[in-house]
């Protein structure tokens, strides 16, 4: 499956679950995320390979700064 056309590389998760868990954050405030599909492996179930995130054109700064604040609740 080729890569749709107006989406950028936002970050790589250890994971497809948390992968799938940034992205549907993403997509709960606002900014277009998906899972880069070549990277799931859907005949195996969830892929414990590294999976990236790729976000719409546009929204790149926004969707670094959600997982920024992510990574900050997560230390304190």
């Amino acid at each position: 499956m080729a890569k749709p056309e107006g989406w950028l590389l936002l970050t790589t998760a250890p994971d497809q679950l948390t992968a799938e868990i940034w992205k549907d954050i993403l997509l709960q405030q606002g900014v277009p995320a998906i899972v880069n599909p070549e990277d799931t492996i859907s005949f195996m179930g969830v892929s414990g390979f590294p999976c990236r995130i790729m976000v719409a054109y546009g929204y790149h700064q926004q969707a670094q700064e959600i997982l920024a604040s992510l990574q900050l609740e997560a230390e304190e």
